[in-house]
């Protein structure tokens, strides 16, 4: 394994070069067919020795070098089929890249596309001149041709200057043109040359000749290359471009860029940099930052991909600059141990948290492996116990510091930040606690907009967002941590929402803390949406709901709209339990009321409380409509504009309609609520009637499905058999008006032996009495069968099982009456005994 090789190519951790995007490398043999070279693992990063951004291909578990090939600008690199990327070396080889999947094959061919300035929508990154068939060739040649003998550069005098600004900006038409000018300005040292011409013209005072100038070098920008912002943005000429750019023909005045530059702008420097290259490409990079955002105008609509090699160019000078920050071993652990010096001043401190997180912003363009390097070597260093500190501080200049570093840290690994808390609550206090920390700087904030707290409870969502929680730990992770978050630090989160709601309207109804109301809201809401058990058991036992619905008095708008919104989401999730709650705590009430306040007004709030309605409507909550048309609909009788709430009164008088035919009588309130729930006797009673009264004249597959039919009201309650044994008279006499005997055959045929025993069949074993029958049951004695025997409509009676008596028998196997009649009647509820005793 080549070491000095990896270390040089920024990839200082072995083991995460395997994380890189895994393909096979193929090479064109002379024989034009391409012979692999085996699986390896590719990555675009910085490499020293080649001076810019290179495709590195290390194979796989060896992690020996294979190919080292510099992104050159004018290579002409092509995507195919997706996961393939095949590209020719100057002076060398064809090379090809096959990816195992298409996400790989799209971030290098993004990385390639950034260095070259192009849109990674293209599938070849600069023009082809090879054409396939003759005609296009010889088309092809003639542009060639005239772009060649069409564009020569005039001598570079104050006098040509115009004729110059004609020639880049008409250049600017076709990519060949662009491609010839860009050549010939790089061969022949033009830039230098119109800097000269640009120092004659401002010592001469030359307007009209800086004009000209400011032009010409317009169009150098728009030409997009990447070689001529090298030229242009060395040390010795930087400051003569942006010279040159003040002179805009469309400004009156001329802005002292210049000046701004070299007196207003000095590179701090907390910690010395002993790098001369690396203070260098700092101050190369804040000024082309500077020339990029200040200078040039903005791009119009057609011009936006004109500039992209200038993004680039800064993009990848600021991973140039973090690579070679991260290479000074000694730099970041000063850097630490500075900040966490106690005698370092409050302004030497400030500045150097600062410099951290202007440090931090510029990581975001390392790449992924390297980045969570970074992330791991900040973390060791003891980044989030210092952030801790320092949130804790009234410095607001490095509060606001330490919160964009946090934000930085849990937006690209919140599972580290999760950890850190989890390990730190073993130890501290819940005032101690870097997420209270956070929440309370939420809490706090002074500004009246709330942008502060906005950006915290982004954060808070984030690290309490079930889905970023990936991996094989993830349900280990989610259930650690919100059994955590929820009693420790679920009260301060809450607290402002507690406090304000003590009365029947808010005690504080300012627009600051309605803001900050509606940001906590907000995460309540979140909360409901992606957690289940937790947030419900809170809000049941805190009795939260009551406490967020004071806020529908509030004379603020948005701040009513969030709290229904919250009360959306819980009917929401259909979830019986809060639809419980929901009746038991009449939270209803508020809305109702709220409803009425808003009068006959068509806003937003009414949309709101319609669609509430409309949803328990549409999704049939029976145990709402009921709670809601019993209780509060005659604040809505009077709407005539929506028939939602009419339907619901509709569907309520259905049900109502359907429990009074079932259980003959209408109940109460709370009753009606629950009968849905319980099985009601008479039903019961009336399925077995209508089986007993079904026709006889069934086959051997009918005879089945009754007798199971038959055997299940059996397990559902004694009840059932207490009325089938007390209507046998109503049954028999049914049977003698209305039927014919079933016929022996079917019974004669069938495998099953059918026993239907009562105390009035006879035939049966002396001294034994059926289960259940009235003669057995407790506190009764024995009487005279009042209703005359069944036998004449049944089957001859099978007593294969002695001292068994049941309803049905299968002969062959174990029947669950088998155990009935073991059953004494002492453990028989009371009720059902007084029943089976009548």
């Amino acid at each position: 394994m080549d070491k000095e090789a990896l270390s040089v190519s920024g990839d200082t951790d072995i083991s995460n070069f395997n994380k890189n995007p895994r393909v096979k490398l193929y090479i064109l043999n002379e024989n034009r067919a391409w012979d692999d070279q085996g699986i390896a693992h590719v990555t675009a990063t910085f490499v020293s020795k080649l001076k810019g951004i290179s495709l590195v291909v290390r194979k796989e578990h060896e992690y020996t070098l294979m190919l080292e090939s510099k992104i050159q600008p004018y290579t002409a690199y092509q995507k195919q089929q997706e996961t393939l990327i095949v590209w020719s070396e100057p002076d060398s080889f064809d090379y090809a890249l096959s990816f195992q999947d298409k996400s790989g094959c799209d971030d290098i061919w993004e990385k390639i596309c950034q260095v070259q300035g192009k849109d990674p929508s293209v599938e070849i990154t600069q023009d082809v001149i090879e054409q396939d068939t003759e005609e296009m060739e010889d088309d092809h040649f003639e542009d060639m041709h005239d772009a060649s003998t069409g564009i020569v550069l005039p001598p570079c005098e104050v006098s040509r200057l115009e004729e110059i600004a004609e020639l880049f900006n008409g250049s600017l038409l076709t990519p060949i043109k662009r491609e010839k000018l860009t050549i010939l300005i790089e061969n022949e040292g033009y830039v230098k040359k119109l800097i000269d011409l640009f120092h004659m013209c401002e010592d001469l005072d030359n307007v009209e000749g800086l004009h000209h100038l400011y032009n010409i070098f317009k169009s150098l920008f728009l030409l997009n290359k990447t070689a001529l912002f090298e030229i242009m943005f060395a040390d010795d000429v930087i400051f003569d471009v942006v010279g040159v750019l003040e002179y805009d023909p469309s400004v009156p005045q001329s802005e002292r860029h210049r000046d701004y530059l070299r007196t207003q702008t000095k590179l701090k420097e907390v910690i010395p940099l002993n790098n001369a290259e690396l203070v260098q490409k700092i101050h190369q990079t804040y000024r082309v930052q500077y020339i990029q955002d200040m200078i040039l105008p903005a791009p119009s609509v057609f011009e936006e991909n004109l500039l992209s090699t200038l993004t680039s160019f800064i993009y990848f000078n600021k991973m140039e600059i973090v690579t070679m920050i991260q290479e000074d071993g000694e730099f970041l652990k000063l850097l630490f141990r500075q900040l966490a010096d106690d005698e370092t001043d409050d302004e030497k401190r400030r500045d150097l948290l600062l410099f951290l997180r202007e440090f931090c912003t510029f990581s975001q363009t390392l790449a992924q492996q390297n980045k969570e390097a970074f992330i791991k070597v900040l973390s060791d260093l003891g980044l989030l116990s210092m952030l801790e500190v320092i949130m804790g501080l009234d410095d607001p200049v490095m509060k606001s510091a330490a919160i964009d570093i946090f934000s930085y840290i849990v937006e690209f690994n919140p599972s580290m930040v999760r950890d850190f808390i989890l390990h730190e609550g073993q130890k501290q206090d819940d005032d101690d606690l870097l997420i209270n920390l956070v929440i309370e700087q939420m809490i706090s904030d002074t500004d009246p907009e709330m942008g502060g707290a906005l950006q915290l409870m982004g954060i808070i969502r984030l690290l309490i967002d079930p889905e970023n929680m990936v991996g094989k730990v993830q349900k280990a992770e989610k259930s650690e941590f919100l059994g955590f978050f929820y009693p420790r630090c679920m009260h301060v989160l809450t607290a402002p929402l507690c406090a304000n709601t003590v009365d029947d309207k808010p005690s504080k109804d300012d627009y600051q803390t309605a803001q900050l109301l509606s940001l906590i809201i907000e995460l309540l809401t979140f909360c409901v949406e992606h957690h289940t058990y937790h947030i419900k058991q809170y809000i049941i036992n805190k009795n939260l709901l009551s406490r967020v619905l004071v806020l529908l008095k509030s004379r603020h708008s948005f701040l009513n709209l969030s709290t229904l919104r919250l009360l959306r989401r819980t009917v929401g999730l259909k979830d019986e339990i809060y639809h419980k709650h929901i009746v038991k705590m009449d939270l209803f009430r508020p809305v109702a009321e709220a409803f009425v306040r808003n009068g006959k007004r068509y806003n937003l709030f009414n949309s709101a409380v319609i669609e509430l309605f409309e949803f328990i409507k549409a999704e049939d909550i029976k145990s709402l409509v009921t709670y809601f048309v019993q209780r509060h609909f005659k604040s809505f009788e009077d709407v005539e504009y929506v028939q939602t709430f009419k339907t619901l009164k509709q569907r309520d008088e259905q049900h109502q309609d359907r429990l009074l035919n079932r259980t003959g009588a209408t109940d109460t309130y709370t009753p009606t609520i629950r009968s849905r729930f319980r099985r009601d006797a008479r039903s019961l009673e009336e399925e077995e009637e209508i089986w007993f009264e079904q026709d006889d004249d069934f086959d051997d597959t009918d005879l089945s499905s009754k007798v199971d039919l038959f055997t299940t009201k059996l397990e559902v309650d004694y009840e059932p058999i207490s009325k089938l044994l007390g209507n046998n008279k109503q049954a028999a006499q049914s049977t003698n008006f209305g039927r014919k005997s079933p016929p022996p055959k079917v019974f004669s045929k069938s495998a099953i032996s059918i026993n239907i025993h009562s105390s009035l069949m006879g035939g049966l074993t002396p001294g034994s009495a059926p289960v259940l029958s009235p003669s057995n049951s407790p506190g009764t004695s024995p009487t005279k069968p009042s209703s005359p025997p069944l036998q004449e409509n049944l089957p001859p009676v099978s007593a294969n099982k002695q001292g068994v008596v049941g309803l049905v028998d299968y002969p062959d196997e174990d029947s669950e009456d088998d155990e009935n009649s073991e059953v004494s009647d002492s453990v028989l509820p009371p009720a059902k005994k007084a029943r089976l005793s009548t």
